[in-house]
Order: structure tokens, then C-alpha cells, then sequence
């Protein structure tokens, strides 16, 4: 069976990584093998893409202590606890819902993606695993972990269309921001890095991000192709603020590269979403240097 889907391959086709795509693609598959299992339940936080009852697409962060989120068999794992209030998908999973998930693990700069299906279970939520694999550590920055701030409480979250003055600021210092995206055969929740700048923001409604060269599997770049939905999260390291933004985006591809545009219709900023505190970060050496005007 194809691994991508029609978008994915048009991209692929496109770019001319076909051959390369069909290597790489052998490695997904709906399986969770033993050290895959083993790295989940290591990590305190799982990003979780989906779209809420109105259709519109986000990328929310979960956290817990690890071994919240773990494999309960070799299709399936289980995420324990709900994410924060006023989460723009908290409440989502109340039945079965398609949903892309990506653990990311800063301190040794692996990640895993899982795409499936969610259903609510005692615990929080169960996802039925379609797709799993692991991508290659490229513009992942490595963060170590301090204590968590077990005190702290998320904030009232505080929802708007335009960003303001602060939030330009918060996305322009970004190094890393989570994006999840729709296709007819599901959700995916994928990753961006680069230098501090890499991300622009063009005006208060207005995001845009060269498209790096990665693993050649196109899969968020493949889902725009047929549904420009998409949904961002950004992450305050340090504080734990987070920053969702939803919207359209669409690719542009010219001789000089690929550039996403990314069209913002909500946003929503929690102050202290996350308990977990990272250290500043050591740049990826895959991060291409920033180009002028940039």
C-alpha cells in the first residue's frame, strides 16, 4: 500500500525526490516497535493535530509526567489527562476523530510522528495508530529539561484574530513551531526549525517560512496541496506560554525554493500552558544560515 497520499506524491513528482520518497516511505507503517514505545514513554509532551468541531485546524501541546503517554499495544497508545482549558481542541476527542501526533524530544533531538484516529478512554484519549515512523534530527534545536514548575497553573486563554505587537515579537524570536495539517486520509502534526528569523512575519495576519530540504516525504507540503487548512503552535521555552494560530497556507515554488504563506484567521495565547522549562537552545548545525532581509 502507497504510504502518501495523492498531494504527497504530486509534490514529490514535482520537486523530483520520487525515488528517494519511495526509500524513505518504506519505514512507515501502522506498527509501534519495542524502542518506539520505549521512547514514548520517556517523553513529558506530545503535540496533537486535529480539527475542531467547526473544521478549523490547530496543533495543541499535552503534557505529563513521562509514561503519560505510552504504547497499550502494538497499534495503539493512550494519552493520559486533558489538555489545558481553553485549548481550542480541548473537548475535541469525544469520539473518534482523525488526529497526527509528533513527539519531540529536545534533549536528544529525535522525534516521532503517530497518525491515526482518537477516541476518548478513561484516561484522557486513545489513538489507533495508522502511520508511524520516525525523521531524521535535521533543524532540531537541543534543549535540556530543568525541574517542572508544578506550581504553576495555565492562565486565561486569551483569544484574538491579528497578532498583536508582542505576539509579532514572540514569533519572530521562534526557532521552532509545530504545524498540523488535513488530507482526506488524515492528520499530520510536523515540525519546523531554523535560526532565530528563519519565520517572518509579513503583517499582522500574514506568517511566512522557507521550506527547507528534509526528508523528501512532503507530507505537510502534500496535504496543502488539497486543503490549505493548517494550524500552528508556537512555544515559549522558558515560560511556557504558548501561541496557536489557525488558518490557510499554500506553497509557492519558484527556482529559488519554496516558501509557505500561512494566512491567520484565530489565535490563541495561554500564558503558562506547559509546566515544563527548557534551557535556551543549542542551534541545529543543519540550520541554514538566514538569508538577507530575512
Amino acid at each position: 500500500m502507497d504510504p502518501y497520499n495523492p498531494g504527497s506524491r504530486a509534490v514529490q513528482t514535482r520537486v523530483g525526490v520520487r525515488e528517494l520518497a519511495d526509500h524513505v516511505g518504506r519505514s512507515i507503517g501502522p506498527g509501534i516497535r519495542p524502542v518506539a514505545a520505549a521512547f514514548l514513554e520517556l517523553q513529558p509532551m506530545l503535540v496533537l493535530g486535529a480539527a475542531d468541531p467547526e473544521g478549523r485546524v490547530w496543533s495543541s501541546l499535552a503534557t505529563g509526567d513521562p509514561g503519560f503517554v505510552r504504547a497499550t499495544g502494538p497499534g495503539t497508545i493512550s494519552v493520559a489527562g486533558p489538555l489545558p482549558a481553553g485549548d481550542p481542541l480541548a473537548g475535541t476527542f469525544t469520539g473518534e476523530a482523525p488526529v497526527g501526533t509528533l513527539a519531540l524530544d529536545p534533549r536528544t533531538r529525535r522525534r516521532m510522528r503517530l497518525n491515526g484516529t482518537a477516541r476518548p478512554s478513561a484516561r484522557g484519549v486513545v489513538v489507533t495508530a495508522e502511520q508511524v515512523f520516525s525523521n531524521c534530527p535535521k533543524y532540531l534545536q537541543k534543549r535540556e529539561l530543568y525541574e517542572p514548575d508544578r506550581q504553576s497553573r495555565p492562565g486565561v486563554a486569551r483569544r484574538g484574530g491579528p497578532l498583536t505587537p508582542d505576539q509579532e515579537r514572540f514569533v519572530r524570536a521562534a526557532d521552532t513551531f509545530f504545524i498540523a495539517t488535513v488530507a482526506p486520509d488524515g492528520v499530520d502534526a510536523g515540525h519546523r526549525g531554523g535560526n532565530p528569523g528563519f519565520l517572518r512575519v509579513d503583517s499582522p495576519t500574514t506568517l511566512s517560512w522557507p521550506d527547507y530540504p528534509g526528508n523528501a516525504m512532503f507530507l505537510t507540503l502534500g496535504n496543502l496541496e488539497a486543503d490549505g487548512r493548517a494550524g500552528l503552535l508556537f512555544l515559549d521555552w522558558s515560560t511556557g506560554t504558548t501561541l496557536q494560530l489557525t488558518g490557510t497556507a499554500r506553497t509557492a515554488f519558484t527556482p529559488e525554493g519554496r516558501t509557505t504563506r500561512f494566512e491567520i484567521q484565530q489565535s490563541v495565547e495561554t500564558p503558562g500552558a506547559s509546566p515544563l522549562r527548557w534551557s535556551a537552545p543549542s542551534c541545529s548545525p543543519a540550520n541554514p544560515p538566514l538569508t538577507e532581509g530575512a
